[in-house]
């Protein structure tokens, strides 16, 4: 049996997290381990990496120092377009900071006023550098968590949601996750897309809940872990689930 799953229609057991705000996810739509090089092989990288499984979860740790700026930094995404109503979940574990963890979802290729592929060879060239994903021909939300790499951002610790194309910021929430010295176990992310807005947990805890969509709000898109430089950490278990 393959590690990796997209499952289309498979029951699965109804998650609490979030039951109080938003109502429970029902089916799995796809399920990756993230624990050997086989569950990432079609997973497209923008910019440097390396990655690793040496821990049995995947490790990511950008290649080029931080000392490089912008061009340090990286993208991974998941090659999988998931549609709108559902909920994402993965386990995280920060290993060494400063630095920033980012996930892209409901990411799609603009075109003009028409959506395509996140890998239409027509987009422009794309290297983790963060203005070619917000300024340029992507439609996608953000989730910026685990924000360390900038002292005003490790002096006062916030989860930042943001809309592209642009940089517009739509909601902010307390963070709740340790620093690295403090860290001991995995803690589950969780969040929920919905037409009408988005929902973020962390180990059940409610953090951001934003209420909006409308026209031009992201639907159906792509997945991608974005890391800033020279934070070391470690996923597993994502998980992505239809909302009832």
């Amino acid at each position: 049996m393959k590690r990796r799953s997209f499952i289309a229609g498979a029951a699965s057991t109804a998650l609490t997290i979030g039951r109080a705000v938003a109502g429970p996810a029902s089916e799995r739509l796809y399920s990756n381990p993230l624990r050997a090089p086989d569950d990432v092989k079609d997973f497209v990288l923008e910019g440097e990496a390396r990655i690793d499984f040496d821990t049995g979860r995947m490790r990511l740790r950008n290649a080029r120092p931080a000392t490089d700026g912008q061009a340090s930094n990286f993208v991974y995404w998941c090659p999988e377009v998931f549609p709108d109503n559902v909920e994402f979940r993965w386990n995280f574990w920060p290993l060494e900071e400063p630095g920033l963890c980012i996930l892209f979802f409901a990411a799609q290729g603009l075109l003009g006023s028409e959506y395509s592929s996140l890998f239409d060879k027509r987009l422009k060239s794309r290297a983790g550098i963060y203005d070619q994903y917000t300024q340029s021909d992507i439609s996608a939300l953000q989730m910026a968590y685990f924000r360390r790499r900038w002292p005003s951002e490790r002096a006062f610790h916030l989860c930042n949601l943001r809309r592209a194309p642009g940089f517009e910021m739509l909601a902010q929430g307390a963070d709740p996750l340790p620093d690295v010295t403090d860290a001991a176990l995995p803690y589950r992310i969780c969040l929920q897309k919905r037409p009408t807005g988005v929902d973020f947990f962390i180990n059940d805890l409610p953090i951001i809940s934003w209420r909006g969509g409308g026209k031009g709000w992201p639907a159906a898109g792509n997945v991608g872990f974005r890391q800033m430089a020279p934070l070391v950490a470690a996923y597993s278990d994502f998980e992505v689930y239809r909302l009832a």
